[in-house]
């Protein structure tokens, strides 16, 4: 199972935007055609599709919001992809990307406090809980890079 992260481009979105995630996990997950929307009119977004086997089956959105500071703000993997450790794989290499970042000293990640599987996951790639975001919605995840 070969997984990589690969540019978004006039050959791929269509497929990136059908991708989905079962339906108990929707309200936790921005639809990947808004997130490339959003990625268009915004400075310091980056989207990949990750790739198995040359097929999409995900994808990821990170923001680089101050010189020192990334947050991953979208990464889903398809349903019908789900529990086959594509998405491990996938956030590793998304990881050692935004660690080439020069200044970078803070990767952030947020995630609803209700949802036990995402605190579990991430917490595994070292990310520690901070605290609820400014609207006490969503809990913020860190991993520092000093």
């Amino acid at each position: 199972m070969k997984i990589s992260l690969e540019e978004i481009n006039k050959s791929n979105y269509e497929q990136v935007c059908d991708l989905d995630v079962a339906e108990e996990q929707q309200a936790f997950v921005a639809c990947n055609m808004w997130s490339l929307v959003e990625s268009f009119y915004n400075d310091n977004h980056t989207c990949k599709a990750i790739y198995c086997n040359d097929q999409p089956v995900g994808f990821l959105m990170w923001v680089q919001e101050t010189p020192t500071k990334v947050s991953i703000w979208r990464f889903m993997i398809d349903e019908s992809h789900q529990n086959k450790g594509i998405g491990r794989v996938a956030l590793s290499q998304a990881i050692t990307l935004i660690k080439q970042t020069s200044e970078l000293k803070f990767i952030e990640i947020c995630y609803n406090p209700k949802n036990p599987v995402a605190k579990t996951f991430y917490s595994s790639f070292g990310f520690e809980e901070v605290g609820l975001d400014e609207d006490g919605e969503d809990m913020l995840a860190v991993i520092a890079l000093f």
